[in-house]
């Protein structure tokens, strides 16, 4: 599924750098012990967007901590818990509320991907799953990563992604870090909750 995504971290790894070199560390005294990560750290508040437009195929790839997406990141064994996650879960089964694609471009899900180890069995909705990594780490930190593959019959109508459905509905999310690759090319960008506008 991830064919055009899979070369968006190497195509923006130096975007990704200099946003790294010049990030905002608000969250730091929580995680100090993550500073020695990779490039993709656990940051509360903090998310990745990746989203790719070829043709009339538009891929859009979410990874975030489940903090941001359910309020906690340990296993859910209370019936409130379990209510949360299935709740957040059926949420993002819904791209089409989450991401306000233009009515006009005519963009069809085609497949979704859902992983957590908040989910207990990941969810997959096509055959290949080519991947083998988990979506925890050893600081009981879990992740929710969300994919998505729509095929969009006027693709030119396709000029904004807007995201406050997004932020309205996860409101721990402070800040989506995004990568797109689009008709004008490759850029990054940062959205908020007063910026979630997204332009190709």
């Amino acid at each position: 599924m991830r064919h055009i995504l899979l070369a968006l971290p190497f195509a923006l790894l130096p975007l990704a750098v200099a946003q790294a070199a010049s990030h905002d560390h608000a969250h730091d005294h929580e995680h100090a012990h993550e500073e020695h990560g990779s490039l993709g750290t656990h940051e509360h508040g903090v998310a990745s967007l990746n989203v790719a437009l070829d043709g009339q195929t538009l891929e859009i790839q979410l990874e975030s901590p489940a903090m941001n997406l359910v309020g906690f990141e340990h296993a859910a064994t209370s019936d409130a818990d379990k209510a949360k996650v299935a709740a957040v879960r059926k949420q993002l089964e819904q791209p089409q509320a989450l991401f306000a694609l233009p009515i006009e471009a005519k963009c069809a899900l085609q497949e979704s991907e859902l992983e957590s180890p908040l989910f207990g069995e990941a969810k997959h909705e096509h055959a290949d799953h080519d991947h083998d990594h988990d979506h925890g780490d050893e600081h009981g930190h879990s992740d929710i990563d969300a994919s998505y593959r729509f095929t969009c019959a006027n693709a030119e109508a396709l000029k904004t992604l807007e995201l406050g459905s997004f932020f309205g509905s996860f409101p721990g999310t402070e800040k989506l870090e995004v990568q797109l690759i689009g008709p004008s090319g490759q850029q990054g960008a940062e959205l908020t909750p007063k910026n979630a506008r997204l332009s190709f």
